[in-house]
């Protein structure tokens, strides 16, 4: 069997023109120029070469009388090849068409959990600078007081403005005194 590290930079070729290939849509139903299913084409003759495994079946060519290969054969068969190679040399790595939306899920959520933390911590240093300048018993001190206290609870914008206007409600604070105290 060959080593898994020549097949990789074929596997990853592969993957890639798998995923610079349009979605077959009502303006790309067809693969006009044969270089691109050449390509390919040249890249299974190279695998089955360095595998001593025969991947003729995922070979692409026009049938007879046509001009222009249709995309879902070209992507069923790149998709099936890649598929095939992630099954026999790569199992234990995540398969290429289920990990990348987590990737992305993932980032995704690291940022806004960044993002969250971040805002919270600009909202502590700013509570706290307004809490130097108020003195004990005044009710914008006792809000701010409330609302450093509640910081870890709030999960996004719209929740810490809940927060604020709840709290301010319970403490006696117009919206005009809330709007004047963070400024």
């Amino acid at each position: 069997m060959a080593d898994r590290e020549e097949i990789r930079p074929l596997y990853s070729e592969l993957q890639g023109y798998l995923s610079q290939a349009p979605a077959a849509t009502e303006k790309w139903l067809f693969i006009h120029d044969p270089s691109i299913w050449e390509q390919v084409n040249r890249i299974i003759d190279e695998l089955s070469g360095i595998t001593k495994s025969d991947y003729e079946r995922f070979k692409m060519a026009l049938a007879h009388g046509e001009r222009s290969l249709p995309l879902t054969t070209y992507r069923a068969r790149l998709g099936g090849l890649i598929s095939r190679l992630h099954g026999k040399y790569f199992s234990d790595e995540p398969a290429p068409f289920s990990g990348m939306p987590s990737t992305v899920i993932t980032q995704t959520q690291q940022q806004s959990q960044t993002l969250h933390v971040q805002m919270l911590l600009d909202f502590q240093t700013r509570i706290d600078e307004k809490l130097r300048d108020l003195k004990p018993g005044d009710k914008k001190r006792t809000f701010l007081e409330k609302i450093k206290a509640a910081l870890g609870s709030v999960r996004d914008y719209a929740n810490l403005l809940g927060l604020f206007l709840r709290t301010a409600q319970e403490v006696g604070l117009t919206l005009e005194e809330l709007s004047a105290l963070f400024k």
